[in-house]
């Protein structure tokens, strides 16, 4: 929660915190501590609640609304049969990246000097770099 705060920053909001509540100060910390063990408390019996009507055992990250719907109300097969469309496009995907990246890296060993072997010349002298591929468009497929 602090950290990105340094000691001198923490210092200040602590002396801020001072001289807004002054003599009241410990009588804030103490409420604002039993608050945060009362929402505790509240999400314990929450989930403990749900656990008893489900008839599972239910963790408090469990709650968020795809984890409680991936968890308890899809099987396997439905879950596999809602990824299944989604894969395709994932392995696309990662192949057009990993294109880019070689892609990267010929340009960045051509640009760079040091990463050239000394018996290659400087620059080509004519057409015998081969062709590049032809890249498949998605506008294309749909």
């Amino acid at each position: 929660m602090f950290d990105n705060l340094n000691w001198w920053e923490i210092g200040a909001l602590l002396l801020l915190a001072l001289l807004i509540f002054g003599d009241r100060l410990p009588a804030v910390i103490s409420d604002g501590l039993r608050m945060v063990r009362n929402l505790r408390r509240m999400a314990t019996n929450a989930t403990t609640d749900l656990s008893r009507e489900l008839g599972t055992d239910i963790q408090l990250q469990d709650l968020h609304p795809k984890t409680f719907v991936r968890k308890h109300l899809l099987s396997e097969e439905d879950e596999a049969a809602i990824r299944k469309p989604l894969q395709g496009v994932y392995d696309n995907l990662r192949a057009d990246v990993a294109s880019v990246q070689e892609e990267l890296r010929d340009v960045a060993t051509a640009v760079d000097p040091a990463s050239r072997p000394a018996s290659r010349p400087t620059q080509s002298t004519g057409g015998s770099s081969p062709a590049p591929t032809p890249r498949v468009s998605y506008d294309d497929a749909t």
